[in-house]
């Protein structure tokens, strides 16, 4: 006997969206909120990093980009603890930014023992070209759900990361 199945539309090129089974779909773990919200976060990320592949991207990359282009200045610590990485991974990310040209790390006036991590043009200029790539991914991935849905849903998560 043949399963019905619910089917997920998919207009992105190499980013597959496997049907999903509805015996899967009646377990408990649908109403799960952790559940949902790794998934749906699973699958925007992938959206977002098929985006950002054409730019050599990924979504812990244009991450780190996009918070030094907001000119704050951040510390590679800080960047962890905003972020939530381990501080090796920011070192990685940060290191592979710089050898690209896209950020430089300078002293930190606040504390010499540390380093702000500081866009250059390259990097602003990569920045603006990924953040409209990550918008149409985001557009795609939330495409069931209207305007103001979408603005109470980032109320929601600001809510939940930051309290």
């Amino acid at each position: 006997m043949a399963e019905s199945t619910q089917h997920v539309g998919n207009p992105w090129e190499g980013v597959a969206i496997a049907a999903v089974p509805d015996r899967l779909l009646a377990g408990d773990l649908v109403d799960e909120i952790e559940f949902l919200a790794a998934r749906a976060r699973s699958l925007g990320s992938a959206h977002a990093n098929a985006m950002l592949a054409p730019l050599d991207l990924k979504v812990r990359s244009y991450s780190v980009l996009a918070v030094v282009c907001g000119g704050s200045e951040p510390s590679q610590r800080e960047l962890a603890d905003f972020l939530r990485l381990d501080p090796s991974q920011i070192v990685s990310l940060v290191d592979t930014l710089e050898q690209r040209g896209l950020v430089s790390r300078a002293a930190d006036s606040r504390d010499r023992r540390s380093k702000v991590i500081r866009a250059t043009a390259a990097g602003m200029e990569l920045y603006q070209r990924a953040a409209a790539a990550v918008r149409t991914a985001e557009n795609t991935s939330l495409a069931a759900l209207d305007g103001p849905e979408r603005d109470q849903l980032r109320v929601l998560l600001r809510k939940i990361a930051f309290g």
